[in-house]
């Protein structure tokens, strides 16, 4: 009796031992996973250069904030204007409020010589052709769901100084986030595709039609670098005790800009995305003569975290349906540690013109995972009768009626 005891035992004790080990190798590598995935974040972090002159001063009464804001990273070639020079410029902002400035005698007037020869040269080079892969990346063309008020602003171009001047004046008709049926709205603004840096007004408190009159002054781009860049304006409400809310944004292309002029915007804001899945950027084309039905996936933005590093591991999973089943498959290349991957990938699919209206394509971004199953991040359906949504079944239609043309669309994901 007293030998089964010790047998049972010395059983136990193993079979306890190997557990143990196996517990300690599985919690080594998820911290190795763990520990890789945060060195890989970190070498993805760009470098951004710091102006040597970073400074407080007030002058003639007027508070001036020298700071760096722009990197000069590029964000791929197609989005860089050839011939670019490598400098990093700078944002100053100035609050305006209470200060009275003569019409044109901003600094840095300029006179009309240098200014005009600089306009011709942007003109002999059309700057919407230049960065026309901006402003499909950035800007959604649809309308405004709901009403979320409007930002007036205007923008001025220092030729001499090369600088650019945002002046953001106003905003009306904002919704009330707070409880006493107010907002404290404030404007962050950014300059496309640098996200990094960005400057803000001041805080308007328990408003609805604040009034900044403030002046921002983006140093050190030249007219040509400029017409690559897209200005986003994004009101927020303040929250002392949590997050700020997001009220509306909008995305103006400076290649649409005349800069021979002063213009001023009012330009209705846009509500933030309800879902948390994030958007794809995809691009469709139909050739009827050869039966190819092209999708291109260009990039993805603000995608939903998967990961404990507040990062996923995105790749796309696209197929070819034919009502409800499921004909071929593709897959993109996976990115590591990012919620902004950029795809750039081309799939073709052999369908023939009388089953083009029957087909549809499943497009699912999902967070690759070494450990476990791989989860859905989000998904769309590209189709002509039953798309995912009334954007999807448009990009489809559209497709459709210009055949042979790349017909680019950015889609909201879908959980489900």
């Amino acid at each position: 009796m007293e030998r089964k005891e010790v047998i049972w035992t010395a059983v136990l004790s193993s079979l306890l031992a190997l557990l143990a080990l196996v517990a300690a190798l599985y919690a080594c590598y998820w911290w190795q996973k763990r520990k890789r995935k945060q060195e890989e974040e970190e070498e993805a972090e760009p470098v951004v250069m710091q102006h040597p002159t970073s400074s407080l001063s007030r002058l003639n009464g007027i508070l001036s904030l020298k700071t760096p804001l722009i990197s000069t990273k590029a964000l791929g070639a197609q989005l860089e204007t050839a011939g670019t020079p490598n400098k990093t410029p700078s944002g100053t902002s100035s609050n305006l409020a209470g200060t009275s400035i003569p019409e044109g005698k901003s600094a840095g007037a300029t006179s009309p010589a240098p200014q005009n020869k600089a306009l011709q040269n942007v003109k002999n080079e059309h700057p919407s052709n230049r960065s026309i892969s901006l402003v499909d990346m950035y800007i959604d063309n649809s309308e405004p769901s709901e009403n979320v008020g409007q930002i007036h602003f205007s923008l001025e171009y220092d030729f001499q100084n090369t600088t650019l001047i945002l002046r953001i004046i106003q905003g009306k008709e904002l919704p009330a986030k707070d409880l006493s049926g107010t907002s404290d709205p404030y404007v962050r603004v950014t300059l496309l595709p640098d996200k990094k840096h960005r400057l803000e007004t001041k805080i308007k408190r328990r408003t609805l039609n604040p009034r900044w009159n403030e002046t921002f002054y983006f140093e050190g781009f030249p007219i040509q670098k400029l017409q690559s860049r897209v200005l986003h304006l994004h009101v927020f409400d303040y929250d002392r005790f949590s997050r700020d809310d997001s009220i509306g944004e909008v995305f103006l292309p400076l290649c649409q800009v005349d800069f021979s002029e002063k213009p001023s915007f009012w330009k209705a804001l846009k509500p933030p995305a309800k879902d948390k899945c994030g958007e794809l950027l995809t691009s469709l084309c139909y050739h009827p003569s050869n039966s190819i039905l092209t999708l291109t996936l260009l990039k993805a933005r603000n995608l939903k975290a998967k990961d404990i590093n507040g990062k996923s591991d995105p790749y796309v999973k696209v197929w070819l349906q034919f009502g409800d089943k499921r004909i071929e498959k593709r897959k993109t290349a996976i990115f590591k540690c990012t919620l902004n991957p950029v795809f750039n990938d081309t799939f073709s699919f052999n369908v023939p013109w009388e089953k083009i209206r029957e087909c549809s394509l499943d497009v699912m971004v999902m967070d690759f995972d070494n450990i476990g199953r791989n989860e859905l991040i989000g998904r769309i359906l590209l189709a002509g009768k039953n798309g995912s949504g009334a954007s999807e079944t448009k990009h489809w239609q559209d497709m459709i009626t210009k055949p042979r043309q790349t017909i680019v669309q950015w889609h909201r994901l879908k959980p489900e």
